[in-house]
C-alpha cells in the first residue's frame, strides 16, 4: 500500500519528492490524508467512506481550509470540497498557516532551493503561455496615457469591492532579503478567502494605494494573473525570493509575461546617473556608446514594470505601448 503522504503528493505531481510529501505529513495528521484522498466530495460522502461522523469530518474540514488544503465551492449545500490542485496554489496557501509548527517554513525553503528552481523551468519551457505577468506602475508615478491608466495597479483598486493583504509567501519562507513583507494584495473573491482563513487583513482602497506607492519605491515589481478578466491579486515581488523572477532573470525561461508596455529614456533628459541601472532587475538597461554616455532600454529585455520610473530625478523614462490589447489572454 502506497504511503498516503507520497499519494498526496502525487496529485501535484510530485510523488517522488519526499520533501513535498514531508510537508503534507506536517500538515495533516492520517485521518485528515484519508479525508484528502477522497476528494472532491462533500462532508455526508466521506462521512460514510471513513466511518466518520459528519460533525467530525466539518470540524477536519474546518481545519483543513484554515491550513490551506482544502478550498470549498458554494455551488453546493452542503458544500463540496476539493484539495490544492496544484503545486503553485499548495504553496501560496499552506505557507501561511497561522499555526504552522516549527520547522515547517524551513523544509518549504529547502523544497524551493533544491527542487522548485529545476522543476520550474521545465514547466516555463512547456506552456503556451505564463500565468502570471508584470502591472506596470500606476500610483507613485502618474499614467502618462489613458491605456496605460486602464491597466494600472491603482485602477486594479478603484475597481476592487473587497481588498485585503496577506505576507509574501516567498519572501516570508525564502527570507533572501528585508523588503516589504506584508504586502501581497488580495482583491474580490481572493479577499474573501483571505479573511475567512483569518491568513490575512482587510483593507481600504486608501490603504491599499498607500501600500503600493510604497512598494513601488521598494523597487518591487507588481504581478498579477494573466488573464484580463481574473484579476484576483497583485503580488509585489523581489528578483530573489519569488517564485517566478529567479527561473527568468537566472534561467532565462520566460515563466511571467511583461506587460504590455516598455520603458523609453529621453536621451536629451538623461544626465547618465546610474539609478535607472540599479532599479532594473532584467539587464534591460544599458549605456549608450561614445562620449557623455546616457542610458537607454534595450526593449527585447524590458519586463515594462516601470520602476526605473519611479527614481528618475530628471522624469527622463515613460512607459510606451509596445504590444497591443490581445496580448493579455482574454482581452478583445
Amino acid at each position: 500500500m502506497p504511503d498516503k503522504y507520497a499519494e498526496l503528493a502525487g496529485r501535484l505531481g510530485l510523488g517522488e519528492s519526499e520533501r513535498v510529501a514531508g510537508l503534507f505529513k506536517m500538515l495533516c495528521d492520517e485521518t485528515e490524508a484519508d479525508i484528502l484522498l477522497n476528494l472532491p466530495a462533500q462532508t455526508p460522502a466521506v462521512a460514510e467512506k471513513l466511518s466518520l461522523g459528519q460533525d467530525e469530518v466539518d470540524d477536519h474540514f474546518k481545519t483543513l481550509f484554515r491550513k490551506g488544503l482544502v478550498f470549498p465551492s458554494s455551488k453546493t449545500d452542503p458544500p463540496a470540497y476539493r484539495m490544492c490542485h496544484d503545486l503553485l496554489q499548495f504553496h501560496d496557501a499552506t505557507i501561511l498557516w497561522p499555526e504552522a509548527p516549527e520547522g515547517f517554513l524551513e523544509l518549504w525553503k529547502e523544497f524551493m532551493d533544491a527542487e522548485w528552481y529545476t522543476l520550474a523551468k521545465t514547466f516555463g519551457r512547456m506552456l503556451d503561455k505564463p500565468i502570471t505577468r508584470v502591472i506596470p506602475v500606476g500610483v507613485s508615478i502618474e499614467a502618462k496615457s489613458d491605456i496605460l491608466d486602464f491597466e494600472s495597479v491603482a485602477k486594479m483598486i478603484e475597481e476592487a469591492d473587497n481588498i485585503a493583504v496577506t505576507a509574501c509567501t516567498c519572501r516570508l519562507s525564502m527570507k533572501k532579503c528585508d523588503r516589504p513583507l506584508e504586502v501581497c494584495i488580495q482583491i474580490n473573491r481572493a479577499a474573501d478567502y483571505t479573511l475567512a482563513r483569518g491568513t490575512g487583513r482587510q483593507l481600504s482602497k486608501d490603504e491599499a494605494l498607500q501600500m503600493l506607492i510604497e512598494c513601488e519605491e521598494a523597487g518591487l515589481v507588481h504581478v498579477t494573473m494573466n488573464r484580463s478578466e481574473r484579476n484576483n491579486f497583485i503580488c509585489n515581488c523581489c528578483p530573489c525570493c519569488c517564485q517566478a523572477f529567479p527561473v527568468l532573470i537566472e534561467g532565462g525561461v520566460s515563466v511571467v509575461d511583461p506587460s504590455r508596455f516598455t520603458a523609453v529614456i529621453a536621451g536629451e533628459d538623461c544626465t547618465g546617473c546610474g539609478e535607472c541601472h540599479e532599479r532594473c532587475y532584467f539587464g534591460a538597461i544599458a549605456w549608450s556608446d561614445g562620449e557623455g554616455s546616457v542610458s537607454l532600454v534595450e526593449a527585447d529585455k524590458c519586463m515594462g514594470c516601470g520602476l526605473c520610473l519611479v527614481t528618475c530625478p530628471t522624469e527622463a523614462i515613460s512607459l510606451e505601448e509596445a504590444r497591443e490589447a490581445a496580448f493579455i489572454p482574454g482581452a478583445a
